[in-house]
């Protein structure tokens, strides 16, 4: 907690010393994104549309064009022809241990280029923001953090949500979307060890 080298942690080799792939974690990524995705647009078609129960005119003898209803997708108000539709699925599917070992190259990317930041605790006495900025004002982070906890601790989720630039994460629930898309992790020893039995 003081931002002084305490000593040497040696890494779990078959999670920190895997050979990262560059596509096989582009892939995880582009499937927890496809899966998380939330499909809102949705337009009606002209069966679904309200209203143009009953035909406008006579077919013939008016002189105008023939229609059979007033939603039709060429009208104003009628339904909508090819529109986005909710019951579209984008999810992607990826094999299991293929997504748990671009998870192993995500994190064994960020303890090549010293983007792992590891204490040997990480405790605060109450929920405030400030105490979590006092202890990272002392380690070298200039970046967007993902805090990854060994178990839930309200104190130090509470106190990190009010930064915009860092997240904090339990080692059981890690995905290779947010340790990508932070610069920085920063976990206590504990945390290591539950990634190993989670994940091992």
């Amino acid at each position: 907690m003081m931002g002084k080298e305490v000593g040497e942690l040696t890494l779990e080799p078959k999670i920190f010393g895997v050979k990262v792939k560059p596509t096989l974690v582009q892939q995880a990524i582009r499937t927890q994104l496809a899966n998380s995705r939330l499909v809102l647009a949705h337009t009606k078609t002209r069966a679904e549309v309200r209203g143009g129960g009953k035909k406008p005119w006579r077919q013939k003898g008016t002189g105008r064009a023939r229609h059979g209803s007033i939603r039709s997708p060429i009208w104003k108000g009628g339904g909508v022809t090819f529109g986005p539709r909710k019951n579209r699925n984008f999810s992607l599917g990826m094999n299991k241990k293929a997504k748990r070992l671009a998870l192993f190259m995500a994190l064994a990317d960020k303890a090549i280029n010293k983007k792992l930041v590891v204490l040997d605790k990480l405790e605060l006495s109450a929920i405030k923001t400030k105490s979590f900025l006092n202890v990272i004002s002392k380690l070298p982070l200039k970046g967007t953090i993902l805090v990854i906890l060994p178990k839930t601790d309200h104190k130090i989720i509470k106190s990190v949500r009010n930064l915009p630039y860092a997240k904090s994460i339990s080692a059981d629930s890690l995905n290779v979307y947010e340790v990508v898309a932070h610069e920085f992790i920063l976990c206590p020893q504990d945390s290591l060890k539950v990634i190993s039995q989670t994940y091992l």
